[in-house]
């Protein structure tokens, strides 16, 4: 069974897999900005990997708020970067799978940090 870091870690590859492996002229980009210059095929691709980091993230346990913020900024690179040339230039600079991993680690850590408070309250009443 693989535990959340597992998780974590292997998304975190992906992403930078999808929004950071390359450089050129201090640009980052990554394959979801060179799979777009395939029209049609590579746009389904880039959502595919898109949407399988967010539904990873729901199986990691991502709270529905941060879940609905995923999608928008999903919906946005996929969207918008349907488009021919703009939309290759718009995933470059969005980032989208960038800023859904930062949203889903943010949302692990904020839930650790809850669930060590209540277990530390738990410990206290226990004690008493």
């Amino acid at each position: 069974m693989r535990n959340k870091c597992d998780g974590v870690a292997r998304l975190k590859r992906l992403e930078q897999r999808l929004d950071r492996q390359f450089s050129l002229f201090g640009v980052r980009f990554g394959l979801d900005g060179l799979l777009g210059l395939v029209p049609v095929l590579g746009d389904a691709i880039s959502a595919a990997m898109g949407l399988y980091l967010i539904l990873e993230a729901r199986r990691l346990g991502a709270r529905r708020w941060t879940m609905a913020r995923m999608l928008i900024n999903w919906s946005i690179d996929s969207g918008l970067g349907a488009i021919p040339v703009v939309g290759d230039i718009f995933d470059i600079a969005f980032r989208s799978n960038t800023k859904n991993l930062r949203l889903l680690i943010a949302d692990l850590e904020r839930r650790a940090d809850e669930l060590r408070e209540v277990n530390r309250e738990q410990m206290r009443a226990a004690a008493a």
